[in-house]
């Protein structure tokens, strides 16, 4: 239950809803006509810029807030483009620029690229988020406040109802 003094700090549960528009006014992601996002205020779980401008909320205030790239999902590094083997992919998967695709590295770790290029012997793929480099215009409505449970903060992540990690 949410109490009417809380606002947004620090390890509440925050429920928002959301849309995230780029500068040309193109919705890449919403919440309306699903479940707010749930997330830990301030672990990190949202891009850094939309986080920070959340403290102080109070359950139904709105707020446009604007999230430069270096605050969102960085900015494009010219060094997150790697060449590989087209033979290290499968032959039945055509691969077409803008393909993202999930990666193990060395260590086990997935990570996501996108193909920049089709080359006749291999692939150039971008390492850089899809919105790396890109101005970041969210509305948000806080759409409930409350109090993380004590498992919820020692696993650092909100529990859906009969979730027990």
């Amino acid at each position: 239950m949410a109490e009417k003094t809380l606002s947004v700090s620090d390890d509440l549960v925050v429920s928002l809803d959301y849309t995230l528009r780029l500068d040309d006014g193109q919705v890449v992601d919403t919440s309306a006509g699903r479940e707010p996002l749930e997330f830990l205020q301030g672990r990190s779980q949202i891009v850094a810029g939309l986080e920070q401008a959340l403290y102080g909320m109070y359950v139904g205030d709105e707020k446009h807030v604007v999230v430069l790239p270096e605050d969102g999902y960085g900015v494009r590094n010219p060094d997150a483009f790697q060449e590989i083997p087209m033979n290290v992919f499968p032959s039945d998967i055509t691969l077409e620029p803008g393909m993202g695709l999930e990666l193990m590295d060395d260590s086990g770790e997935l990570m996501l690229a996108f193909v920049a290029e089709v080359r006749p012997d291999s692939l150039l793929l971008d390492f850089n988020h899809p919105l790396a480099g890109t101005t970041l215009h969210f509305n948000v409505k806080v759409a409930a406040l409350r109090h993380a449970t004590t498992d919820e903060l020692a696993h650092g992540h909100v529990h859906s109802v009969g979730d027990e990690h």
